[in-house]
Protein backbone atom coordinates (compact mmCIF):
# COMPACT_ATOMS: atom_id res chain seq x y z
CA UNK A 1 0.00 0.00 0.00
CA UNK A 2 3.25 2.03 0.56
CA UNK A 3 4.53 1.23 -2.72
CA UNK A 4 1.18 2.68 -3.84
CA UNK A 5 0.36 5.94 -2.19
CA UNK A 6 4.39 7.31 -3.04
CA UNK A 7 3.32 6.19 -6.75
CA UNK A 8 0.19 8.11 -6.82
CA UNK A 9 1.66 11.17 -4.73
CA UNK A 10 4.73 11.43 -7.34
CA UNK A 11 3.38 9.75 -10.62
CA UNK A 12 1.21 12.88 -11.24
CA UNK A 13 4.06 15.34 -11.40
CA UNK A 14 6.64 13.81 -13.89
CA UNK A 15 7.66 11.71 -16.55
CA UNK A 16 8.84 8.24 -16.61
CA UNK A 17 11.03 7.29 -19.29
CA UNK A 18 11.25 3.93 -21.43
CA UNK A 19 14.66 3.10 -23.33
CA UNK A 20 13.51 2.64 -26.89
CA UNK A 21 16.20 3.10 -29.06
CA UNK A 22 19.66 4.46 -29.44
CA UNK A 23 18.75 7.62 -31.14
CA UNK A 24 14.96 8.57 -28.99
CA UNK A 25 13.21 7.57 -25.33
CA UNK A 26 9.92 7.82 -25.21
CA UNK A 27 8.15 9.14 -22.14
CA UNK A 28 5.01 9.06 -20.14
CA UNK A 29 2.83 11.64 -19.85
CA UNK A 30 0.73 10.89 -16.49
CA UNK A 31 -2.62 13.12 -17.80
CA UNK A 32 -2.98 11.04 -20.66
CA UNK A 33 -3.52 7.80 -19.10
CA UNK A 34 -7.06 8.34 -17.18
CA UNK A 35 -10.41 9.49 -18.49
CA UNK A 36 -12.14 12.75 -17.20
CA UNK A 37 -13.36 11.95 -13.39
CA UNK A 38 -11.54 8.79 -12.82
CA UNK A 39 -9.59 8.76 -9.83
CA UNK A 40 -6.33 6.88 -9.65
CA UNK A 41 -6.44 3.95 -7.53
CA UNK A 42 -4.46 0.20 -7.36
CA UNK A 43 -7.50 -1.29 -9.35
CA UNK A 44 -6.90 1.56 -12.01
CA UNK A 45 -3.12 0.89 -12.31
CA UNK A 46 -3.81 -2.90 -13.09
CA UNK A 47 -7.19 -2.88 -15.25
CA UNK A 48 -6.84 -2.99 -19.01
CA UNK A 49 -8.30 0.68 -19.80
CA UNK A 50 -5.24 1.99 -17.66
CA UNK A 51 -2.89 -0.06 -19.23
CA UNK A 52 -4.08 0.63 -22.66
CA UNK A 53 -3.86 4.51 -22.21
CA UNK A 54 -0.28 3.71 -21.10
CA UNK A 55 0.55 1.92 -23.78
CA UNK A 56 -0.68 4.85 -26.83
CA UNK A 57 1.11 7.49 -23.90
CA UNK A 58 4.21 5.60 -24.67
CA UNK A 59 3.44 5.92 -28.46
CA UNK A 60 2.34 9.09 -28.48
CA UNK A 61 5.30 10.51 -26.74
CA UNK A 62 8.66 11.66 -27.22
CA UNK A 63 10.55 14.12 -24.95
CA UNK A 64 13.88 14.44 -22.48
CA UNK A 65 15.01 12.88 -20.00
CA UNK A 66 13.39 13.55 -16.63
CA UNK A 67 14.63 12.25 -13.36
CA UNK A 68 11.98 10.73 -10.51
CA UNK A 69 11.95 9.48 -6.81
CA UNK A 70 13.19 6.16 -6.36
CA UNK A 71 9.71 5.08 -5.00
CA UNK A 72 8.02 6.37 -8.14
CA UNK A 73 10.68 3.95 -9.93
CA UNK A 74 10.09 1.30 -7.93
CA UNK A 75 6.16 0.92 -8.31
CA UNK A 76 6.31 1.69 -12.19
CA UNK A 77 9.07 -1.36 -12.41
CA UNK A 78 6.99 -3.67 -10.03
CA UNK A 79 4.24 -2.92 -12.82
CA UNK A 80 6.72 -2.46 -15.80
CA UNK A 81 7.13 -6.15 -17.53
CA UNK A 82 3.96 -7.53 -16.92
CA UNK A 83 2.21 -4.43 -18.21
CA UNK A 84 4.09 -4.18 -21.06
CA UNK A 85 3.53 -7.67 -22.18
CA UNK A 86 -0.28 -7.07 -21.58
CA UNK A 87 -0.59 -4.66 -23.53
CA UNK A 88 0.72 -6.08 -26.61
CA UNK A 89 -1.36 -9.16 -26.20
CA UNK A 90 -4.78 -7.33 -25.17
CA UNK A 91 -4.66 -4.45 -27.65
CA UNK A 92 -2.07 -5.20 -30.51
CA UNK A 93 -5.21 -5.48 -33.37
CA UNK A 94 -5.98 -1.41 -31.92
CA UNK A 95 -2.15 0.26 -31.44
CA UNK A 96 -1.28 -1.11 -35.49
CA UNK A 97 1.49 1.16 -36.09
CA UNK A 98 2.39 0.23 -39.05
CA UNK A 99 3.90 2.09 -42.12
CA UNK A 100 0.64 2.00 -43.96
CA UNK A 101 -1.41 3.57 -41.53
CA UNK A 102 1.09 6.72 -40.67
CA UNK A 103 1.81 8.91 -43.70
CA UNK A 104 3.60 12.13 -41.81
CA UNK A 105 6.88 12.59 -42.34
CA UNK A 106 8.12 9.66 -40.19
CA UNK A 107 7.23 6.65 -39.29
CA UNK A 108 7.36 4.83 -35.56
CA UNK A 109 6.19 2.01 -34.35
CA UNK A 110 6.36 0.92 -30.82
CA UNK A 111 8.30 -1.72 -31.04
CA UNK A 112 11.14 -3.08 -28.22
CA UNK A 113 14.76 -3.71 -29.76
CA UNK A 114 15.44 -7.43 -30.81
CA UNK A 115 18.16 -7.54 -27.37
CA UNK A 116 15.72 -6.05 -24.86
CA UNK A 117 13.92 -8.79 -24.78
CA UNK A 118 13.52 -8.73 -21.26
CA UNK A 119 12.54 -4.41 -21.37
CA UNK A 120 11.12 -2.82 -18.46
CA UNK A 121 10.08 0.66 -17.61
CA UNK A 122 13.15 2.50 -15.38
CA UNK A 123 13.52 5.71 -14.81
CA UNK A 124 16.64 8.11 -13.81
CA UNK A 125 17.32 8.15 -9.91
CA UNK A 126 19.73 9.74 -7.55
CA UNK A 127 22.97 8.85 -7.33
CA UNK A 128 22.92 7.54 -3.68
CA UNK A 129 19.57 5.76 -4.54
CA UNK A 130 19.13 2.18 -5.24
CA UNK A 131 16.90 1.22 -8.49
CA UNK A 132 14.34 -1.72 -7.96
CA UNK A 133 15.27 -5.18 -9.83
CA UNK A 134 14.09 -5.64 -12.71
CA UNK A 135 10.82 -8.08 -12.83
CA UNK A 136 11.29 -11.30 -14.17
CA UNK A 137 11.61 -11.92 -17.97
CA UNK A 138 8.50 -12.15 -20.12
CA UNK A 139 7.88 -14.38 -23.72
CA UNK A 140 6.43 -11.64 -25.97
CA UNK A 141 3.78 -13.27 -27.89
CA UNK A 142 5.02 -13.74 -31.79
CA UNK A 143 1.36 -13.00 -33.23
CA UNK A 144 2.04 -9.36 -31.44
CA UNK A 145 5.18 -8.72 -32.73
CA UNK A 146 5.57 -5.05 -34.76
CA UNK A 147 4.85 -5.11 -38.39
CA UNK A 148 7.60 -3.27 -39.46
CA UNK A 149 11.19 -3.84 -38.75
CA UNK A 150 13.94 -1.57 -37.39
CA UNK A 151 15.51 1.43 -39.50
CA UNK A 152 12.01 0.50 -41.90
CA UNK A 153 9.79 2.18 -38.77
CA UNK A 154 11.50 5.58 -38.94
CA UNK A 155 12.22 6.10 -42.80
CA UNK A 156 10.75 9.34 -44.20
CA UNK A 157 7.55 9.33 -46.56
CA UNK A 158 8.58 9.05 -50.26
CA UNK A 159 5.95 11.86 -50.75
CA UNK A 160 7.50 14.37 -48.59
CA UNK A 161 11.51 14.02 -50.13
CA UNK A 162 12.25 16.30 -53.19
CA UNK A 163 14.98 14.18 -53.89
CA UNK A 164 12.34 11.08 -54.64
CA UNK A 165 10.65 13.05 -57.80
CA UNK A 166 12.23 11.00 -60.45
CA UNK A 167 11.16 7.43 -58.84
CA UNK A 168 8.10 5.72 -59.61
CA UNK A 169 4.91 5.26 -57.26
CA UNK A 170 6.31 2.65 -54.30
CA UNK A 171 5.00 -0.63 -54.51
CA UNK A 172 4.22 -3.43 -52.02
CA UNK A 173 5.42 -7.02 -52.72
CA UNK A 174 4.47 -9.68 -50.40
CA UNK A 175 6.70 -12.84 -49.72
CA UNK A 176 5.43 -15.93 -47.91
CA UNK A 177 8.04 -18.38 -47.08
CA UNK A 178 10.28 -15.01 -46.44
CA UNK A 179 12.59 -16.91 -44.33
CA UNK A 180 13.46 -19.91 -46.96
CA UNK A 181 16.93 -20.23 -48.62
CA UNK A 182 14.86 -18.98 -52.10
CA UNK A 183 13.38 -16.03 -50.29
CA UNK A 184 17.12 -14.98 -48.86
CA UNK A 185 18.26 -15.23 -52.34
CA UNK A 186 15.60 -13.14 -53.75
CA UNK A 187 15.21 -10.21 -51.23
CA UNK A 188 18.15 -8.63 -52.54
CA UNK A 189 17.62 -8.59 -56.02
CA UNK A 190 14.28 -7.41 -55.26
CA UNK A 191 15.88 -4.98 -53.07
CA UNK A 192 18.58 -3.92 -55.52
CA UNK A 193 16.99 -2.69 -57.87
CA UNK A 194 17.73 -5.36 -60.24
CA UNK A 195 14.20 -6.57 -60.81
CA UNK A 196 11.91 -3.67 -60.82
CA UNK A 197 14.79 -1.25 -62.27
CA UNK A 198 16.46 1.30 -60.55
CA UNK A 199 13.71 3.94 -60.38
CA UNK A 200 10.99 2.14 -58.34
CA UNK A 201 11.12 1.71 -54.55
CA UNK A 202 9.68 -1.07 -53.04
CA UNK A 203 8.10 -2.09 -49.90
CA UNK A 204 8.77 -5.72 -48.49
CA UNK A 205 6.25 -7.51 -47.13
CA UNK A 206 7.51 -11.13 -45.34
CA UNK A 207 5.21 -13.42 -44.08
CA UNK A 208 6.46 -16.27 -42.26
CA UNK A 209 5.06 -18.58 -39.47
CA UNK A 210 5.51 -18.54 -35.49
CA UNK A 211 8.71 -20.83 -35.83
CA UNK A 212 10.39 -18.94 -38.58
CA UNK A 213 9.55 -15.61 -36.72
CA UNK A 214 13.12 -14.94 -35.35
CA UNK A 215 14.70 -15.75 -38.44
CA UNK A 216 12.79 -13.49 -40.53
CA UNK A 217 14.16 -10.93 -38.04
CA UNK A 218 17.55 -11.79 -39.34
CA UNK A 219 16.62 -11.76 -42.74
CA UNK A 220 15.16 -7.94 -41.76
CA UNK A 221 18.66 -7.37 -40.34
CA UNK A 222 20.72 -8.25 -43.36
CA UNK A 223 18.29 -6.22 -45.34
CA UNK A 224 19.07 -3.19 -43.31
CA UNK A 225 22.87 -3.80 -43.65
CA UNK A 226 22.32 -3.65 -46.95
CA UNK A 227 21.73 0.23 -47.63
CA UNK A 228 19.63 -0.68 -49.93
CA UNK A 229 18.31 3.22 -51.35
CA UNK A 230 14.74 1.45 -53.11
CA UNK A 231 14.20 -0.22 -49.89
CA UNK A 232 11.94 2.13 -48.23
CA UNK A 233 9.83 -0.26 -45.84
CA UNK A 234 9.90 -3.58 -44.33
CA UNK A 235 7.27 -5.13 -42.58
CA UNK A 236 7.25 -9.29 -41.13
CA UNK A 237 4.13 -11.14 -39.45
CA UNK A 238 2.56 -14.33 -39.47
CA UNK A 239 -0.86 -13.14 -40.35
CA UNK A 240 -1.35 -13.32 -44.14
CA UNK A 241 -4.57 -10.15 -43.98
CA UNK A 242 -1.73 -8.00 -42.29
CA UNK A 243 1.00 -8.67 -44.79
CA UNK A 244 -1.09 -8.94 -47.94
CA UNK A 245 -2.32 -5.43 -47.01
CA UNK A 246 -2.16 -3.56 -50.75
CA UNK A 247 0.09 -5.79 -52.00
CA UNK A 248 0.89 -4.92 -55.57
CA UNK A 249 2.79 -9.08 -56.48
CA UNK A 250 2.55 -11.42 -54.10
CA UNK A 251 5.29 -14.22 -54.35
CA UNK A 252 3.96 -17.50 -52.61
CA UNK A 253 6.98 -19.65 -51.87
CA UNK A 254 6.29 -21.06 -48.86
CA UNK A 255 5.02 -24.81 -48.65
CA UNK A 256 5.51 -27.74 -46.95
CA UNK A 257 7.19 -30.43 -48.53
CA UNK A 258 6.73 -34.27 -49.06
CA UNK A 259 7.70 -36.01 -46.20
CA UNK A 260 8.57 -39.66 -46.05
CA UNK A 261 5.93 -42.00 -47.21
CA UNK A 262 3.50 -39.17 -48.12
CA UNK A 263 1.13 -40.11 -50.92
CA UNK A 264 0.90 -36.93 -53.70
CA UNK A 265 -3.25 -36.17 -52.82
CA UNK A 266 -1.54 -36.32 -48.84
CA UNK A 267 0.71 -33.74 -50.04
CA UNK A 268 -1.62 -31.79 -51.99
CA UNK A 269 -4.02 -31.60 -49.50
CA UNK A 270 -1.59 -29.98 -46.73
CA UNK A 271 -0.47 -27.38 -48.93
CA UNK A 272 -3.94 -26.97 -50.21
CA UNK A 273 -4.69 -25.57 -46.94
CA UNK A 274 -2.20 -22.67 -46.96
CA UNK A 275 -3.12 -21.65 -50.63
CA UNK A 276 -6.94 -21.96 -49.26
CA UNK A 277 -6.07 -19.06 -46.39
CA UNK A 278 -3.91 -17.06 -48.57
CA UNK A 279 -6.23 -16.82 -51.58
CA UNK A 280 -8.72 -15.68 -49.12
CA UNK A 281 -6.45 -12.72 -47.47
CA UNK A 282 -5.47 -11.73 -50.85
CA UNK A 283 -8.78 -11.15 -51.80
CA UNK A 284 -9.59 -9.39 -49.04
CA UNK A 285 -7.28 -7.22 -48.33
CA UNK A 286 -4.96 -7.50 -51.64
CA UNK A 287 -4.71 -4.67 -54.21
CA UNK A 288 -7.15 -5.51 -56.80
CA UNK A 289 -4.99 -6.09 -59.34
CA UNK A 290 -2.47 -8.26 -57.78
CA UNK A 291 -0.01 -9.86 -59.68
CA UNK A 292 0.35 -13.29 -57.90
CA UNK A 293 3.45 -16.08 -58.80
CA UNK A 294 2.69 -19.54 -56.88
CA UNK A 295 6.17 -21.32 -56.37
CA UNK A 296 5.06 -23.67 -53.70
CA UNK A 297 4.52 -27.25 -54.55
CA UNK A 298 2.60 -28.48 -56.31
CA UNK A 299 2.62 -24.90 -57.71
CA UNK A 300 -0.04 -25.56 -60.59
CA UNK A 301 -2.95 -26.63 -58.57
CA UNK A 302 -2.00 -24.59 -55.48
CA UNK A 303 -2.05 -21.83 -57.95
CA UNK A 304 -5.50 -22.92 -59.29
CA UNK A 305 -6.73 -23.17 -54.72
CA UNK A 306 -5.62 -19.87 -54.31
CA UNK A 307 -7.30 -18.10 -57.35
CA UNK A 308 -10.42 -19.63 -56.47
CA UNK A 309 -10.31 -18.62 -53.30
CA UNK A 310 -9.71 -14.85 -54.41
CA UNK A 311 -12.50 -14.10 -56.76
CA UNK A 312 -12.27 -10.96 -56.85
CA UNK A 313 -8.86 -11.03 -58.39
CA UNK A 314 -8.72 -11.66 -62.31
CA UNK A 315 -8.05 -15.49 -62.66
CA UNK A 316 -5.18 -14.40 -64.88
CA UNK A 317 -3.47 -12.80 -62.56
CA UNK A 318 -2.05 -16.01 -60.96
CA UNK A 319 0.91 -17.70 -62.02
CA UNK A 320 2.32 -20.70 -61.48
CA UNK A 321 6.22 -21.23 -61.51
CA UNK A 322 7.58 -22.97 -64.77
CA UNK A 323 10.65 -20.77 -65.76
CA UNK A 324 12.98 -22.75 -63.91
CA UNK A 325 12.23 -25.64 -66.17
CA UNK A 326 12.35 -23.59 -69.08
CA UNK A 327 16.13 -22.02 -68.21
CA UNK A 328 16.99 -25.79 -67.62
CA UNK A 329 15.81 -26.42 -71.10
CA UNK A 330 17.43 -23.37 -72.62
CA UNK A 331 20.86 -24.61 -71.43
CA UNK A 332 20.87 -28.50 -72.12
CA UNK A 333 19.54 -27.15 -75.36
CA UNK A 334 22.77 -24.53 -75.42
CA UNK A 335 25.14 -27.25 -74.52
CA UNK A 336 24.32 -30.00 -77.08
CA UNK A 337 24.38 -27.31 -79.77
CA UNK A 338 27.58 -25.94 -78.71
CA UNK A 339 26.23 -22.46 -78.37
CA UNK A 340 25.71 -19.86 -75.44
CA UNK A 341 22.28 -19.90 -73.95
CA UNK A 342 21.42 -16.95 -75.16
CA UNK A 343 20.84 -18.09 -78.51
CA UNK A 344 17.73 -20.16 -77.25
CA UNK A 345 14.90 -18.57 -77.83
CA UNK A 346 11.00 -19.34 -78.12
CA UNK A 347 11.17 -22.46 -75.23
CA UNK A 348 7.77 -23.75 -74.16
CA UNK A 349 7.25 -25.56 -70.91
CA UNK A 350 3.95 -27.01 -71.05
CA UNK A 351 1.80 -28.04 -68.32
CA UNK A 352 2.48 -29.38 -64.87
CA UNK A 353 5.37 -28.82 -62.99
CA UNK A 354 6.13 -31.98 -62.07
CA UNK A 355 7.85 -34.98 -63.72
CA UNK A 356 4.95 -35.02 -66.43
CA UNK A 357 5.63 -31.82 -67.57
CA UNK A 358 6.63 -31.40 -71.61
CA UNK A 359 9.74 -29.49 -72.87
CA UNK A 360 8.91 -28.04 -76.14
CA UNK A 361 12.07 -28.74 -78.86
CA UNK A 362 9.72 -28.20 -81.48
CA UNK A 363 9.06 -24.67 -81.95
CA UNK A 364 11.83 -23.57 -79.84
CA UNK A 365 14.79 -21.78 -81.63
CA UNK A 366 18.56 -22.02 -81.70
CA UNK A 367 20.25 -18.64 -83.54
CA UNK A 368 16.87 -18.12 -84.94
CA UNK A 369 16.12 -21.82 -86.23
CA UNK A 370 14.06 -24.64 -85.23
CA UNK A 371 15.95 -26.61 -82.84
CA UNK A 372 15.76 -29.67 -85.29
CA UNK A 373 17.83 -27.94 -87.79
CA UNK A 374 20.34 -27.28 -85.40
CA UNK A 375 20.20 -30.62 -83.02
CA UNK A 376 19.16 -33.56 -85.30
CA UNK A 377 19.90 -36.46 -82.59
CA UNK A 378 16.18 -36.91 -82.37
CA UNK A 379 16.01 -39.73 -80.25
CA UNK A 380 18.10 -37.67 -77.84
CA UNK A 381 15.75 -35.07 -77.81
CA UNK A 382 12.97 -37.24 -77.04
CA UNK A 383 14.63 -39.20 -74.26
CA UNK A 384 17.37 -37.41 -72.80
CA UNK A 385 16.92 -34.10 -73.42
CA UNK A 386 12.89 -34.54 -72.06
CA UNK A 387 14.10 -36.91 -69.37
CA UNK A 388 17.21 -34.58 -68.38
CA UNK A 389 14.66 -31.78 -66.89
CA UNK A 390 12.06 -33.62 -65.66
CA UNK A 391 14.57 -34.21 -63.10
CA UNK A 392 17.15 -32.23 -62.78
CA UNK A 393 16.04 -31.23 -60.15
CA UNK A 394 16.14 -34.61 -58.02
CA UNK A 395 19.67 -34.96 -59.67
CA UNK A 396 20.70 -31.54 -57.98
CA UNK A 397 19.37 -33.00 -55.02
CA UNK A 398 21.59 -35.86 -54.80
CA UNK A 399 24.31 -33.76 -55.93
CA UNK A 400 24.40 -30.97 -53.63
CA UNK A 401 22.04 -32.69 -50.06
CA UNK A 402 19.51 -30.01 -51.10
CA UNK A 403 16.85 -28.48 -53.25
CA UNK A 404 17.95 -25.75 -55.63
CA UNK A 405 17.16 -22.10 -54.35
CA UNK A 406 19.28 -20.05 -55.91
CA UNK A 407 18.41 -20.89 -59.32
CA UNK A 408 14.66 -20.77 -58.41
CA UNK A 409 15.26 -17.06 -56.96
CA UNK A 410 16.37 -16.09 -60.57
CA UNK A 411 13.67 -17.75 -62.09
CA UNK A 412 11.25 -16.03 -60.20
CA UNK A 413 13.20 -12.67 -61.19
CA UNK A 414 12.93 -13.71 -64.48
CA UNK A 415 9.34 -14.59 -64.12
CA UNK A 416 8.35 -10.86 -63.00
CA UNK A 417 10.71 -8.96 -65.38
CA UNK A 418 8.75 -11.00 -68.17
CA UNK A 419 5.74 -9.55 -67.29
CA UNK A 420 6.79 -5.75 -66.75
CA UNK A 421 9.19 -5.78 -69.64
CA UNK A 422 8.08 -6.09 -73.49
CA UNK A 423 8.64 -9.40 -75.04
CA UNK A 424 11.33 -9.20 -77.80
CA UNK A 425 9.84 -9.33 -80.97
CA UNK A 426 8.93 -12.87 -81.88
CA UNK A 427 9.64 -14.66 -78.83
CA UNK A 428 7.47 -15.61 -75.57
CA UNK A 429 8.45 -17.46 -72.13
CA UNK A 430 6.28 -19.98 -70.28
CA UNK A 431 4.29 -19.42 -66.95
CA UNK A 432 1.81 -21.58 -65.77
CA UNK A 433 -1.84 -19.79 -66.67
CA UNK A 434 -5.09 -20.18 -65.90
CA UNK A 435 -6.66 -21.89 -69.21
CA UNK A 436 -10.21 -20.87 -69.27
CA UNK A 437 -9.93 -19.44 -73.10
CA UNK A 438 -7.13 -21.10 -74.36
CA UNK A 439 -6.69 -21.43 -78.26
CA UNK A 440 -4.71 -24.92 -77.70
CA UNK A 441 -8.15 -26.94 -77.04
CA UNK A 442 -6.34 -27.76 -73.62
CA UNK A 443 -8.89 -28.42 -70.73
CA UNK A 444 -10.23 -25.38 -68.74
CA UNK A 445 -10.68 -24.13 -65.72
CA UNK A 446 -6.86 -25.76 -64.38
CA UNK A 447 -3.49 -24.05 -64.35
CA UNK A 448 -1.35 -24.93 -67.27
CA UNK A 449 2.36 -23.94 -68.65
CA UNK A 450 1.52 -22.23 -71.70
CA UNK A 451 3.64 -19.58 -74.09
CA UNK A 452 2.99 -16.14 -73.15
CA UNK A 453 4.03 -12.65 -74.65
CA UNK A 454 3.69 -9.59 -72.65
CA UNK A 455 3.63 -6.02 -73.50
CA UNK A 456 5.24 -4.86 -69.99
CA UNK A 457 2.52 -3.93 -68.17
CA UNK A 458 2.26 -6.76 -65.94
CA UNK A 459 0.16 -8.39 -68.10
CA UNK A 460 -0.22 -11.44 -70.80
CA UNK A 461 -1.66 -13.12 -74.22
CA UNK A 462 -1.49 -16.52 -74.77
CA UNK A 463 0.85 -16.86 -78.19
CA UNK A 464 -1.17 -18.50 -80.74
CA UNK A 465 1.29 -19.31 -83.66
CA UNK A 466 2.42 -22.87 -82.18
CA UNK A 467 3.00 -25.76 -83.86
CA UNK A 468 1.77 -29.02 -82.65
CA UNK A 469 2.58 -32.99 -83.96
CA UNK A 470 1.88 -35.94 -82.29
CA UNK A 471 4.81 -36.37 -80.39
CA UNK A 472 3.65 -33.11 -78.15
CA UNK A 473 0.13 -33.67 -78.10
CA UNK A 474 0.71 -36.81 -76.77
CA UNK A 475 2.79 -35.41 -74.02
CA UNK A 476 0.62 -32.72 -73.26
CA UNK A 477 -2.30 -35.03 -72.74
CA UNK A 478 -0.96 -37.02 -70.11
CA UNK A 479 0.26 -33.71 -68.24
CA UNK A 480 -3.06 -32.44 -68.98
CA UNK A 481 -4.82 -35.68 -67.44
CA UNK A 482 -2.51 -35.64 -64.18
CA UNK A 483 -3.85 -32.03 -63.58
CA UNK A 484 -7.35 -33.07 -64.11
CA UNK A 485 -6.57 -35.51 -61.41
CA UNK A 486 -5.59 -33.24 -59.02
CA UNK A 487 -8.19 -30.90 -59.66
CA UNK A 488 -10.82 -33.45 -58.56
CA UNK A 489 -8.38 -34.17 -55.75
CA UNK A 490 -8.68 -30.45 -54.29
CA UNK A 491 -12.19 -30.22 -55.04
CA UNK A 492 -12.99 -29.67 -51.25
CA UNK A 493 -10.59 -26.80 -51.28
CA UNK A 494 -11.98 -25.19 -54.44
CA UNK A 495 -15.66 -24.63 -53.73
CA UNK A 496 -16.06 -27.90 -56.38
CA UNK A 497 -17.38 -30.19 -54.28
CA UNK A 498 -16.52 -33.47 -52.78
CA UNK A 499 -12.79 -34.57 -53.42
CA UNK A 500 -12.46 -37.95 -55.68
CA UNK A 501 -8.54 -38.58 -55.30
CA UNK A 502 -7.68 -40.73 -58.41
CA UNK A 503 -4.19 -39.40 -59.73
CA UNK A 504 -3.06 -41.97 -63.19
CA UNK A 505 0.54 -42.31 -61.06
CA UNK A 506 2.52 -41.17 -58.05
CA UNK A 507 4.35 -38.85 -60.20
CA UNK A 508 6.93 -36.47 -58.29
CA UNK A 509 7.78 -33.06 -58.03
CA UNK A 510 10.88 -32.15 -59.82
CA UNK A 511 13.40 -32.20 -56.79
CA UNK A 512 11.74 -34.65 -54.98
CA UNK A 513 13.62 -38.11 -54.40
Amino acid sequence: MALYENFKSSFFNTHCLLPFSSSSTLFLSPSLLLPPNQSLSKQTISSPIFVHSLSLSLSLSLSLSVKLPVSVTMAVAELSTPLYTKTRLVHSSQLSFSSTHLRSHRRVAFRPLPQAKNARISCSVAPNQVQAPAAPPQTVDPKNKAECFGVFCLTYDLKAEEETKSWKKLINIAVSGAAGMISNHLLFKLASGEVFGPDQPIALKLLGSERSLQALEGVAMELEDSLFPLLREVSIGIDPYEVFQDAGWALLIGAKPRGPGMERAGLLDLNGQIFVEQGKALNAVASRNVKVIVVGNPCNTNALICLKNAPNIPAKNFHALTRLDENRAKCQLALKAGVFYDKVSNMTIWGNHSTTQVPDFLNARINGLPVKEVIKDQKWLEEEFTESIQKRGGVLIQKWGRSSAASTAVSIADAIKSLITPTPEGDWFSSGVYTTGNPYGIAEDIVFSMPCRSKGDGDYELVKDIQFDDYLLKRIKKTEAELLAEKRCVGHLTGQGIPVCDLPEDTMLPGEM
